[in-house]
């Protein structure tokens, strides 16, 4: 199994006309100058920017205010030369739109207060879920966005997927072993494939919203399932952990797809040199066709931006120059 994600390309809409569509065309597996380059949690609290912004403010009030959400994924746009925004937001707000109180407990991170702990909780949550309703905030933002943008890059929207959803919902908060949502699909599986049809109700709505609102590039994180399967599922590009070998990848999905990926996020902790030098093994494994550099992860807080900074120029500066030879 992968850590994998996967993205689906939308239909243009009345924006500013788009300048850099670089990492569409490598998403749809054509020519491009350079390998594009973005980060998972571009938009971070390893940006000084990032947290002044933020410094006294709930983190889900600021992700229910359109114009704060815009500026904050604008801000990585500022300082570094990335081929795509990401919307700023969480994959938490499906659970909370379904009518589950979540709350971002500093030091510990996102809790559930009532996590879901037998079948009958489910009677708990909203049957129907009016997304324009509950989740209009974030079609608002994303339309500020794809305006402020200027056409500079694509915007991302993004989701969590259903099983990483349904696991913070029982869970009630982050997990390494995932025992208490796995004990439901053994204990409880009827109630189990319930949930997750829910959760999946949820996100293919709250997806088609954003994409109408102005997303480019349809996200869903963290979906863990065989690679070769989502090569099979009519997404343009499928992202990778760090944990899966590139050229492997690649005979695994048979070129059916792009990729993403894969470097891991804790090698920026490295020299720049360093950093430069894996990103040159990470695309000869890669290739420069088909391909979108990222990392396998997000970005941590306590990393330096100018580190960052290097991996984006050493992504464009290594698959120009292997293009070249081509």
């Amino acid at each position: 199994m992968c850590r994998c994600c996967s993205l689906s390309l939308s239909s243009p809409k009345d924006f500013p006309q788009l300048q850099n569509d670089t990492f569409l065309r490598a998403a749809r597996g054509e020519e491009t100058e350079h390998v594009p380059v973005w980060c998972m949690r571009q938009a971070g609290r390893y940006l000084p920017e990032f947290r002044e912004s933020r410094a006294g403010k709930d983190f889900f009030e600021t992700c229910r205010s359109p114009a704060a959400c815009c500026e904050l994924t604008l801000q990585p746009l500022r300082r570094f030369p990335f081929d795509a925004a990401i919307i700023f937001s969480d994959i938490l707000v499906v659970p909370q739109a379904m009518g589950m109180d979540v709350q971002m407990v500093p030091g510990k991170g996102p809790t559930f207060p009532e996590p879901l702990k037998e079948p009958e909780d489910l009677q708990r949550l909203r049957v129907k879920v009016d997304v324009d309703k509950e989740l209009g905030y974030v079609f608002k933002a994303i339309t500020l966005t794809r305006h402020k943008i200027e056409g500079k890059v694509p915007l991302i929207g993004f989701t969590g997927a259903p099983w990483t959803l349904m696991s913070y919902m029982i869970e009630g908060g982050g997990s390494n072993t995932h025992s208490k949502a796995k004990r439901w699909l053994y204990r409880h599986p009827e109630a189990s494939h319930m949930l997750l049809k829910m959760l999946t109700d949820v996100i293919v709505e709250y997806l088609l919203g954003q994409v109408a609102a102005g997303a480019q590039i349809a996200f869903a994180k963290d979906a863990h399932y065989g690679l070769e399967d989502l090569s099979q599922s009519h997404y343009e590009v499928v992202g990778l952990d760090w944990t899966i070998d590139p050229r492997s990848a690649r005979e695994r999905t048979g070129g059916k797809v792009s990729l993403q990926g894969n470097m891991d996020p804790c090698a920026l902790y490295a020299p720049k040199e360093r950093i430069s030098d894996i990103v040159k093994k990470m695309l000869e494994g890669f290739g420069t066709r088909g391909y979108i550099a990222n990392l396998g992860h997000g970005l941590y807080p306590d990393m330096d931006p100018e580190n960052v900074g290097a991996f984006v120029k050493a992504v464009h500066q290594h698959s120009k120059q292997m293009i070249k030879q081509m």
